[in-house]
């Protein structure tokens, strides 16, 4: 039997056997502005959604943007606006599966803006700061 499962806005087409099961074909699915819920539904009776609209990008300052590795929290923000920061100086803690991740600068610059805050609820590939 196969299905499409949506992990974190990814499709996945998943065939399903006695015993096994595989992954058939992978696909990106659009991108909405909640989380979407896991869903298993068979491929049969999957009728195309209507493609949601993308959220709006935050307002990012120009500089280069320093993104979430992973899902998580943050814990702590170790930086301001308009400071100093040298390349793998510790920007952020992010914990994710119970575990505390250090962010770190990827290149030495100025913060010139602080996108996530401390307690905020982070995606993949969120901007935290942007560093110029």
């Amino acid at each position: 039997m196969k299905y499409i499962v949506t992990i974190n806005n990814k499709n996945y087409e998943v065939e399903v056997e006695k015993g096994q099961a595989n992954i058939v074909k992978t696909t990106e699915a659009a991108v909405s502005s909640a989380p979407a819920p896991v869903q298993a539904q068979p491929v049969a009776n999957t009728a195309p959604a209507p493609s949601a609209a993308p959220a709006p990008a935050a307002n990012v300052a120009n500089g280069e943007p320093v993104n979430a590795p992973m899902p998580g929290t943050v814990l702590d923000v170790k930086v301001t606006n308009g400071q100093k920061v040298k390349k793998g100086e510790i920007i952020f803690i992010l914990e994710a599966m119970k575990m505390e991740n250090e962010i770190s600068a990827p290149n030495d610059g100025v913060v010139v803006q602080i996108v996530a805050s401390k307690g905020a609820s982070v995606s993949t590939g969120d901007v935290l700061a942007v560093i110029q």
